[in-house]
């Protein structure tokens, strides 16, 4: 007698990973927030909202910020892990994976609106405005509601449907982020004064920032106790490049150099 026939492939096939699309576009919201927000347009840090005097540091606000990066690898890197999983089922279709990376990418910024602007209070979206609440409804709207509802219908639509409606809605929602991202570089209002921010090496000499300083239209407007972190106003675009020479680590309006984890190093051989 022949053996009775085995169950079909899909009962031997590994089960799929559902959760890869969404943990790489909740990363990546994040990494988006983060390198926009951040370090780009400088509207905020992680703990910008914390009015702990431990806090106030920009050094100890950045290293925040790279553990929240940190953090956003950990995530992306379990979504490919996921992914990579479920490959003996065969990858997942591209419009199903989409439509999760939509939903995480959406999902990371209506957490972070709800929890960390307006339930904990860790910063506001944007820290240098009166009012910050219209920008956190329209950043929503745009990051969050958008993506959200966009990886929903399409999910509705199922792996069979026309794969032409999930190129559009990615070249929609391609659009509407690089368009936010753009509009985003300009200030509503004028600033009163153009002033840039100096962050000095660790160890780096006050003496030599002021000496680059002198002989031209730049003035101080403020200087952190530990003399680290410095504003200046009016000060020309060929000045603030001299700064890296004088020993500064970030300056804005200039093009800084990679290198916010050297706050991090020990000093004197202590950690």
């Amino acid at each position: 007698m022949n053996a009775p026939l085995r169950a079909g492939p899909a009962a031997t096939l590994p089960r799929r990973h559902p959760w890869a699309g969404f943990l790489l576009g909740f990363g990546m919201g994040g990494f988006f927030d983060g390198i926009l927000l951040h370090q780009i347009l400088q509207w905020h840090h992680l703990l910008s909202g914390l009015n702990a005097a431990s806090l106030a540091d920009l050094r100890v606000q950045v290293v925040a910020d790279g553990v929240f990066h940190a953090l956003m690898y950990a995530v992306a890197g379990a979504g490919l892990w996921s992914l990579y999983r479920s490959r003996g089922a065969g990858m997942p279709p591209r419009k199903r994976l989409l439509a999760e990376f939509l939903i995480g990418f959406g999902a990371w910024h209506v957490i972070d609106a709800v929890l960390s602007h307006w339930v904990v209070g860790l910063h506001r979206l944007r820290m240098d405005v009166a009012e910050p609440l219209p920008w956190e409804l329209a950043w929503l709207v745009l990051f969050g509601i958008v993506p959200l509802l966009a990886g929903w219908v399409l999910r509705r639509q199922g792996p069979g449907a026309g794969g032409a409606g999930g190129a559009a809605v990615s070249a929609l929602l391609a659009v509407v982020i690089t368009t936010a991202a753009a509009l985003n570089l300009y200030p509503v209002s004028a600033p009163a004064q153009d002033t840039s921010v100096v962050v000095l090496r660790p160890g780096a000499s006050a003496a030599g920032l002021l000496a680059a300083l002198d002989g031209t239209d730049a003035r101080v407007v403020w200087a952190d106790a530990s003399g680290g972190v410095w504003v200046l106003a009016d000060a020309p675009s060929a000045t603030l490049f001299s700064l890296f020479g004088a020993g500064a680590l970030y300056v804005s309006g200039a093009s800084a150099p990679g290198g916010c984890s050297a706050w991090i190093a020990p000093r004197d051989g202590r950690a």
